[in-house]
């Protein structure tokens, strides 16, 4: 793996890339470890660990693409569904894998039962801390010299991703996270003033 940047560096450094070869810069395992030492330990509410990785390579990768566009090829204008499909196989599919990113739900529910003062912000808190492992793991794997962005097709595909891969029903779908080597630079980001968007009070 090579020299990662600071924190920080490597913050500013995270984009969305969409286009992607089936290429990976580090092995397998490298990959395994990332995905272990982010799940492990980015906080939750109560610690109350409830995000669920499921990390598709190969064939399972290229699966759970096929499906996505099985799904919206019969919701999509036949005229208007070779540009999504195009998308798809180009940003999404032709990378090297992707990360499926679950809540449980049974242990949103547990919490909520546990602590019912505090039951209508376990939902909540529990996107949080799916959000906070979707940006770790994007900041990780770009830092390793992969690229990846992140995309909902959920809940159109749920059903279908958790019937080919054995997922528990209590998993609900966040979000699906493609990744590998960057074929194409990404698009240019523009910043709103921090003025706008920041206090700071001293």
């Amino acid at each position: 793996m090579k020299t990662s940047r600071t924190f920080l560096d490597a913050i500013a450094h995270r984009r969305s890339y969409y286009a992607l070869k089936n290429e990976s810069p580090i092995s397998d395992d490298a990959i395994r470890e990332i995905v272990e030492c982010t799940i492990k330990h980015v906080p939750s509410p109560f610690n109350s660990q409830s995000t669920r990785l499921v990390v598709l390579l190969g064939e399972h990768h290229q699966k759970v693409w096929e499906l996505t566009k099985d799904v919206l090829r019969e919701r999509i204008a036949p005229e208007k569904f070779a540009q999504t499909e195009q998308k798809i196989n180009a940003s999404f599919q032709s990378g090297y894998g992707t990360i499926l990113y679950y809540e449980d739900q049974s242990v949103v529910r547990g919490l909520q039962e546990k602590f019912p003062s505090y039951a209508d912000n376990f939902p909540i808190w529990s996107e949080q801390t799916n959000g906070m492992h979707q940006l770790t793991l994007w900041t990780a794997l770009e830092d390793a010299g992969f690229g990846a962005s992140i995309q909902h097709y959920n809940p159109l595909i749920d059903e279908v991703v958790a019937k080919e891969f054995q997922i528990h029903p209590d998993w609900k779908l966040r979000a699906q996270m493609p990744f590998g080597v960057p074929a194409a630079e990404p698009q240019e980001k523009t910043f709103e003033p921090l003025d706008k968007r920041l206090r700071f009070l001293k």
